[in-house]
């Protein structure tokens, strides 16, 4: 190339976002659908639709364990190839799914799809921000969360006709054709990005990290459900947060981390990733919950549950191309604020639904839910990474990465021992409309419990990236 000759176009980060969102896009199709075929696999393996729970939580805490590593691998060997390599699992991992006979089967094809997930999703997020400008991110982000969306949304109506339709193996093999499609687009249109040298990784901290997490969860979904020995919850539980108590121990001193924490001094991510779990935590319960409810409490087939909880969804989608004004016009204080307190009071109405209730009013309502929350999700998705420098941003993807998948694992964990308490205290043998009620209030008061903290962010917090300026900043003079 002559030295005269133009520099490369760079390319369109709308275009990035959205072929990189195929990756979200099949993640969230594979849980949204998951959901809803749930209990026709619980009644063909013989167990109760709440204790397969299990493979729900097992994928989750497949993806926290190996999400810490994922930056370092994206730097390694490339985050183009890695994100590739990354689908390829995902999908073999499908088709072993589809194929699973058993809750061990299920629960192994799982994790195995949980680690093609965990390279997936934090490596798209690596390979859109290393391309945008700060004033540049919310619009990419929204890119990128839109797609994404069209999987929660069609999740629950496709899962619930393929499983009435063609049997639950179906919702699985559904993502092999997606995951195909995405790899064409990722090596027809992704600039590659060579690897570089990130140094050795932390061993480690990554052992004590995927210790801790997975004894930590796999307590919380055993401890007084009979499925295991008495007291080996209980051992699980108390071991995890030794190995979670030394993981931060040793984070802090080592010079690589796998979590390098010096990144929680930085407020907005802090806020956004530590404050913003227990809005995720609490939102996680309700995809889990609301199937169930449909279908175990009401009677209502897969498909008309389908049909009915993809209203979130739906509502969400309607929201994304309003959040990028609406932030310009509040800020993030603001919103994240008001978004908390009205999801809080979206989730808690579902406590009042009763089979009596008409399934357009459930639509209307879970709809309306839907906005608040994917408003508060673009909001704390953003804010996240407002303010880290560029050299920071794999230790800070598989921060939030890590973080953010535990999130839900941990509101799945929520609703069903939310279930399995008012079943034990109502003397239930199966989970009935008032148990639902009960677990829809706890996750309600979960998300409120976020609002408190977000009173302490400044009131310009972000202003770089949602453009917003309140007056009296604007006002102030120059320290």
């Amino acid at each position: 190339m002559s030295e005269t000759s133009a520099p490369p176009a760079k390319p369109d980060p709308r275009l990035t976002a959205a072929i990189v969102a195929s990756a979200l896009f099949m993640q969230n199709l594979d849980s949204a659908a998951v959901t809803t075929a749930l209990p026709a696999m619980a009644a063909e393996m013989g167990v109760e639709p709440a204790r397969l729970g299990t493979a729900i939580t097992a994928y989750l805490v497949s993806l926290t364990v190996f999400i810490p590593v994922s930056g370092w691998v994206a730097d390694r060997f490339g985050a183009k190839r890695v994100f590739m390599a990354a689908i390829a699992v995902f999908t073999i991992a499908s088709v072993l799914c589809g194929r699973a006979t058993s809750v061990p089967e299920m629960i192994a094809a799982r994790v195995f799809q949980g680690f093609g997930g965990a390279m997936m999703v934090p490596v798209a997020r690596l390979l859109l921000l290393r391309q945008v400008r700060k004033e540049e991110m919310l619009s990419a982000m929204t890119w990128l969360t839109m797609p994404a969306m069209i999987g929660p949304i069609s999740g629950p109506p496709l899962g619930g006709f393929l499983t009435d339709a063609f049997g639950w193996q179906s919702v699985f093999l559904i993502n092999v054709p997606i995951g195909l499609l995405g790899l064409a687009l990722v090596a027809w249109k992704i600039e590659d990005v060579p690897p570089g040298d990130p140094g050795p990784p932390d061993v480690i901290g990554l052992v004590l990290i995927g210790l801790g997490l997975a004894l930590f969860m796999f307590g919380l979904e055993t401890i007084g459900r009979g499925v295991v020995t008495v007291g080996i919850p209980e051992a699980a539980l108390v071991l995890g947060l030794m190995f979670g108590w030394a993981a931060i121990r040793h984070c802090l001193r080592a010079k690589r981390p796998a979590i390098d924490l010096s990144l929680l001094r930085i407020r907005s991510f802090s806020q956004g990733v530590i404050v913003g779990s227990l809005f995720r935590i609490g939102a996680g319960a309700t995809p889990f919950l609301v199937p169930m409810l449909l279908q175990v409490g009401f009677g209502k087939t897969a498909s008309a549950a389908g049909l009915v909880s993809f209203a979130t969804a739906l509502g969400a989608l309607a929201m994304k191309p309003l959040a990028r004004p609406i932030l310009r016009r509040f800020g993030f204080r603001s919103v994240l604020i008001a978004t908390s307190v009205l999801s809080a009071a979206g989730i808690a109405v579902a406590a009042l639904f009763t089979p009596a209730w008409p399934l357009s009013a459930i639509f209307l309502l879970l709809a309306a839910g839907g906005l608040f929350r994917s408003l508060q999700f673009t909001a704390l998705n953003t804010i996240s990474f407002a303010d880290i420098p560029a050299t920071r941003l794999s230790a800070a993807t598989s921060f939030s990465g890590t973080v953010q998948q535990l999130a839900p694992a941990l509101g799945v964990v929520l609703a069903t021992t939310s279930l399995e308490v008012s079943k034990s205290l109502s003397g239930h043998h199966l989970a009935e409309v008032p148990d639902f009620a009960a677990a829809f209030i706890i996750a309600a008061l979960v998300v409120l419990a976020s609002c408190p903290f977000f009173l302490r962010l400044a009131p310009d917090a972000g202003a770089e990236v949602s453009g917003h300026r309140p007056l009296a900043t604007r006002r102030a003079p120059a320290e």
